[in-house]
């Protein structure tokens, strides 16, 4: 028979053994873990770099960017001192860029207040910008070993599943839930391995489809499994459909063979990246577009190319975009944030993903 949970809890299950469900977990771990490189050591800055760009992130996308940024900026110091342009030009293709800013932000503070040194106060380190609950709990935990819980939707996924907590996990309510009982059930003795073999589980075993529930080390704790219902958990309601906004993306190259582009806005989606120009197309067709490129930039278009179509996908929207040539006549570039540049200026300034694209057919398209 299971131990019984002595813990003063309504939603951990009586005969829940935490003490072997911890053991078990942390021995998986232990034995099983990926040879990451964030994992070399216990530094907390490597720890936080790595934490913000697995946000959203797949690790197999996110480690060569971590190794590239670690040896760009190595301490806190290099990077608060870095200009934000060269930042993002290391986070270029991770998307999700004010992640770099607000780090970015955080470190400076960092190093004007606390001399460099990564706050292991919960407090402290909770009001440094872009560090919410799950970055702070990772931090402590992994690099202080502190028995902080550390709570995204992989951790959430593998507690519901294990605890057969049946709340929607799209709600704020329910992810106050689940820092509850990650707090309860997490090891005192090792929060590090603890937190890092639920992160773990989540990530290689306890899938969001089809979980592996034969290779799993703590099969025999999870309460889904026992119900047959591990396919069934988590309960997720549907977010909000993704928005289309379609665009003409504009190739206008002049007489010396550089390429217009522009810096996006310092505030806002993609904020402070360059592009090239964008027309949104809703209720426009692309014989308008030579009087909005005119009004906008000052520039005459003469003749345009279709040259092709790109989609990008953001999580709350979708850009349908239409590449197009166009080929100028004359007037005098008016707009402000938009300049000239040589296609080896490209390689330098910080484009998101969705232009980097669009850059194949500036270098496909121009002699």
């Amino acid at each position: 028979m299971k131990k019984v949970n002595h813990l003063n809890s309504e939603r951990i299950p009586e005969q829940f053994n935490i003490q072997k469900f911890q053991l078990d977990l942390m021995t998986w771990f232990q034995r099983e873990k990926r040879d990451l490189p964030w994992r070399k050591d216990r530094d907390p800055y490597k720890i936080w770099v790595s934490e913000i760009m697995l946000q959203q992130t797949r690790v197999d996308t996110v480690i060569p960017y971590f190794n590239r940024f670690i040896s760009r900026f190595p301490t806190p110091e290099a990077l608060a001192g870095a200009d934000e342009q060269e930042v993002l030009k290391e986070w270029e293709g991770l998307g999700y860029y004010s992640r770099a800013r607000n780090l970015q932000s955080a470190v400076k503070e960092v190093v004007e207040k606390y001399d460099g040194n990564i706050p292991d106060n919960p407090a402290e380190l909770g009001r440094l910008k872009g560090i919410g609950p799950y970055t702070k709990g990772a931090i402590l935990s992994i690099a202080f070993n502190q028995p902080e819980p550390a709570v995204d939707g992989n951790v959430m996924r593998v507690l519901s599943r294990i605890l057969y907590v049946e709340e929607d996990i799209a709600k704020a309510s329910t992810k106050k839930l689940f820092e509850k009982l990650a707090r309860e059930v997490i090891s005192h003795d090792d929060p590090s391995s603890f937190n890092q073999g639920l992160m773990e589980l989540g990530a290689l075993i306890c899938t969001p489809k089809n979980p592996q529930c034969m290779l799993c080390p703590v099969q025999e704790h999870c309460e889904a499994f026992h119900a047959g219902l591990e396919q069934t958990l988590p309960v997720k309601s549907k977010g909000k459909k993704q928005k289309i906004q379609p665009y003409y993306v504009i190739i206008a190259v002049n007489d010396h063979q550089e390429v217009l582009i522009e810096q996006r806005p310092k505030r806002g989606l993609l904020a402070g990246l360059y592009q090239f120009p964008m027309a949104p197309a809703e209720k426009r067709d692309i014989a308008q577009l030579k009087n909005w490129f005119l009004n906008e930039y000052g520039l005459r278009i003469n003749h345009l190319e279709l040259l092709g179509h790109e989609k990008h996908v953001f999580s709350h929207l979708v850009w349908e975009m239409d590449i197009v040539k166009a080929s100028l006549e004359g007037g005098t570039l008016s707009l402000k944030r938009a300049s000239w540049a040589k296609e080896e200026e490209l390689q330098i300034l910080p484009f998101p993903v969705s232009h980097q694209k669009i850059m194949q057919y500036f270098q496909e398209s121009t002699p």
